[in-house]
């Protein structure tokens, strides 16, 4: 199947030359919305893991989580080469020395190909983008900043504790020094209508776009607040049609060489409340790229209306 929008396993073809795979690794840090330095119940849809799930257990060094990461891909597919992608917490809310001890274990395995950081932008600090850029000229240096959404008052529901400027003086600051940006946006935060979460697609698309995009759909998951408002009623999930009649609208918009690293996302199963047809990975993303292709959606090919005779 022709593929229609720029992916990230596209990108990593024709980077690499051949397919390779995320390593999930956890640093071990906490996040200054959760320690107290800017708050303590974090943002509001965030679960007890730190958005790093599917991490490996942070008691192991990074060499044994690469190693045993490694191991169990390797028991599907005899793959060569891997993103260590640090996902748990925020991972530059350290101090400088031990992030470059850290990092420095990730890049010298031979067989980690780029070293992904997800972090927040209010936690890059100049030492930590020089660190990165020194680390970049080793081996690629990814960085992914939750974002979510361009709405103040969103990011103030959702306890994102960051204003715009924020994110766009670090996005600056991480693109002189050469590291590649993705940020996360969340399509579906309550009280957002389908034009204000286009108006964050745009900003994106304009003068403050990153490398490469995860477009998330908002997961409920157990143990966080986002719960407890959607037990109440507070605000409805999308159903998987109204997903991705958005979805499409998004992709639309996005420069077509902008790397498209998500289109969905999928929650841990035994904690998603809602929207429960997402458990079905391989269903959604079937279903996803057939009617991709019948209703011609490209990225960044707006609909072209037929003038009225």
């Amino acid at each position: 199947m022709e593929e229609r929008y720029y992916s990230l396993n596209r990108y990593l073809r024709e980077t690499f030359g051949e397919k390779v795979y995320k390593l999930a690794l956890d640093g071990g840090m906490s996040c200054p919305n959760r320690d107290g330095t800017i708050g303590t119940g974090g943002c509001i849809f965030c679960s007890a893991g730190g958005s790093g799930d599917f991490a490996e257990g942070r008691c192991d060094s990074v060499t044994e989580q690469i190693r045993r990461a490694k191991a169990r891909i390797r028991s599907k597919t005899d793959a060569a080469k891997f993103i260590a992608y640090f996902q748990s917490y925020t991972n530059t809310h350290a101090p400088v020395e031990y992030l470059e001890k850290l990092f420095t274990e990730a890049v010298s395995e031979p067989s980690v190909a780029v070293l992904s950081i997800g972090t927040r932008p209010d936690c890059l600090p100049e030492e930590v983008v020089a660190l990165l850029a020194r680390l970049n000229r080793i081996k690629p240096v990814w960085v992914e900043l939750g974002l979510q959404t361009v709405h103040p008052e969103t990011a103030a529901y959702i306890r994102r504790g960051y204003d715009l400027g924020v994110y766009e003086d670090a996005l600056a600051r991480l693109k002189e020094a050469g590291v590649m940006v993705i940020v996360h946006v969340i399509l579906g935060l309550p009280g957002e209508t389908r034009e204000m979460m286009l108006q964050t697609v745009d900003y994106l698309s304009g003068e403050h776009r990153p490398h490469g995009i995860k477009l998330q759909l908002l997961h409920v998951l157990e143990g966080t607040d986002l719960a407890d408002e959607y037990r109440a009623g507070k605000f409805r999930v999308m159903e998987m049609e109204e997903y991705f009649d958005l979805l499409f609208e998004c992709l639309r918009r996005l420069p077509p060489d902008m790397v498209i690293h998500r289109l969905t996302g999928d929650g841990p199963k035994r904690i998603l409340i809602a929207p429960k047809w997402t458990g079905d990975k391989k269903r959604v993303l079937n279903e996803l790229h057939r009617q991709m292709a019948a209703r011609d959606v490209w990225q960044g090919k707006p609909v072209e209306f037929a003038p009225k005779m």
